[in-house]
């Protein structure tokens, strides 16, 4: 398997943790990720995925439906 790795800007993120921590679990439960980290105080999500499995967009589709908005990734 092949991985690719992207940071994506998480709004909405507060300093406490709670939201981050929903994030993460929406994004781990995709199949093809292999690896996330949501940094809650730079609203940053880094993220390690099979691209043959996965789009950026369905990423960004598990993060707006537990309610944040996710911005164009960076590819790492």
């Amino acid at each position: 398997m092949s991985t690719a790795r992207l940071t994506m800007a998480i709004s909405g993120l507060s300093c406490g943790g709670g939201g981050a921590l929903v994030v993460e679990r929406a994004l781990a439960k995709l199949p093809g990720v292999v690896r996330v980290y949501v940094n809650p105080a730079t609203e940053m999500a880094y993220i390690e995925y099979d691209p043959s499995r996965l789009s950026w967009e369905q990423l960004a589709a598990a993060v707006e439906s537990v309610g944040f908005r996710a911005s164009e990734p960076m590819v790492r």
